[in-house]
């Protein structure tokens, strides 16, 4: 099986490659995820085959996959970023236990010189990924504080703390040459200390607003610790899987910065959480914001041409993408032209509009993201808001105060009417006021999203 298995892995390997593939899409997704089951359970099967002792693995996997598929069945789709963000924190406690195991137990990895002494290269492997698996660990918790609410979404920030990061991290390298050389438990114990303290350090001062980004880094770091581990174990597979991650959730971080208009070395080091610097009210002139009814918001629907709906995370909580979906079919049936509008950084996670649209079973050809809708707007008769409150905040084009200012956002605004469903005048995620809730075009339509949209629904039976 020994000369088989690099044939096996190579073969799992593929499949995970067209599982990131199919699910690029969402018309391909169930291949992906087909894919991706398929690969991982050949991985499985030839790693019990290479190995003595099956109790101890069967018994991780019947525990580990009895939860897993526990929370599966009993997790909302609105806990959805939170569950990832838990996730990659247990995919770094992972690293960090595989690494601990494999300095103390060298002969049985095969990474010893003739010397008894671990290999250099080992040491260097083992490090680097133990420490971008604790450090994955702690930020995960904290961003899984943060949008599990746990955790206040505001920006935690000190004097000199920029300055604290980065002495920390010249002394995680220090002391990764010391262990190098010393090959002391005592320093690889310090190691582990130090990147979980480094792995609440850069998180904690990163505000809601960036916290998409955050849940794609973290992905993208437990892969990078996977793959620093699958080279201390000479496992190519792991090896394999863990740049496919690395590199796909870096390579996402950085598309979502760019529609961010954020420096994305600036978010990791928390240069955009300034939410403790949001304006605490917007000027708006003393006009009164227009507070309408789903009476109000039926008959200006129904009379429209074309009405473009921007979901949000409103939205997700309320669980209103079915009826949302009823709504949008009835209008279609009077001749309205019928539209979604995606923002990059919708939710709470890179996508998660995408899947809840999904699960309601609203056709993927009408779906659209920012770049590909934001200019059918100025023809649109009317724009659904729905719980979507920073992404369509026009203060990011027109005030340079804004914390948000420069974050390409959705031109709502310039729909002929803009109905904004919401649960009050409060400010969103990000705590910033949206001065959009007071433009002349805007009827605010204050309840929770879907009875909102379900006596909408009502009103134009």
């Amino acid at each position: 099986m020994e000369s088989l298995a690099p044939i096996a892995y190579l073969v799992s390997s593929v499949c995970f490659i067209m599982a990131l593939r199919g699910l690029s899409h969402p018309e391909s997704a169930r291949s992906g995820v087909v894919y991706g089951i398929s690969g991982m359970t050949i991985a499985i099967i030839t790693t019990l085959l290479l190995v003595n002792s099956w109790f101890l693995i069967i018994v991780g996997i019947i525990i580990g996959g009895s939860i897993g598929a526990y929370i599966a069945n009993k997790i909302e789709m609105t806990a959805l970023p939170q569950l990832v963000a838990a996730f990659h924190s247990l995919v770094g406690l992972a690293a960090v236990f595989v690494a601990a195991a494999a300095f103390y137990s060298p002969a049985t990895y095969g990474i010893l010189t003739p010397e008894n002494d671990i290999k250099l290269i080992s040491l260097i492997e083992m490090s680097l990924g133990v420490a971008i698996g604790a450090i994955t660990f702690t930020g995960s918790i904290i961003a899984w504080g943060k949008l599990q609410g746990t955790i206040s979404g505001k920006p935690v920030n000190f004097p000199h703390q920029h300055k604290l990061n980065a002495a920390l991290g010249i002394l995680l390298l220090v002391l990764v040459f010391i262990l190098c050389g010393t090959q002391s438990f005592t320093v690889f114990w310090l190691i582990v200390a130090l990147a979980l303290l480094i792995g609440v350090l850069i998180i904690i001062p990163i505000g809601g607003a960036d916290m998409p980004v955050i849940v794609s880094m973290l992905n993208s770091y437990s892969g990078w610790a996977a793959a620093g581990i699958g080279f201390t174990l000479e496992n190519p597979l792991l090896i394999i899987v863990g740049a496919l991650v690395g590199s796909s959730g870096a390579i996402l971080s950085y598309i979502m910065c760019k529609a961010m208009n954020r420096s994305f070395l600036s978010v990791v080091l928390g240069g955009f959480g300034g939410e403790d610097n949001a304006i605490a009210g917007v000027d708006n002139g003393n006009k009164q914001a227009k507070i309408g009814s789903a009476e109000d918001a039926g008959f200006i629907m129904k009379n429209a041409s074309k009405v473009i709906i921007v979901p949000g995370y409103g939205m997700a909580v309320a669980q209103a993408q079915h009826v949302l979906k009823e709504m949008a079919d009835i209008l279609k049936a009077e001749g309205v032209e019928v539209k979604y509008a995606i923002h990059p950084v919708a939710g709470r996670m890179p996508g998660h509009m995408n899947v809840l649209l999904a699960e309601a079973q609203v056709p993927y050809d009408e779906v659209f993201e920012l770049e590909d809708i934001n200019r059918e707007f100025a023809q649109a008769d009317v724009a659904y808001v729905i719980g979507a409150n920073d992404t369509t905040n026009p203060a990011a084009k027109n005030d340079p105060s804004s914390p948000i200012y420069g974050m390409p956002v959705l031109d709502v605004e310039k729909a002929k009417t803009v109905l904004f469903v919401k649960r009050s005048m409060g400010s969103g995620y990000a705590g910033i006021d949206n001065p959009l809730f007071f433009a002349d075009n805007t009827m605010m339509l204050l309840g929770d999203a879907k009875k909102m949209t379900e006596e909408i629904v009502k009103a134009m039976d």
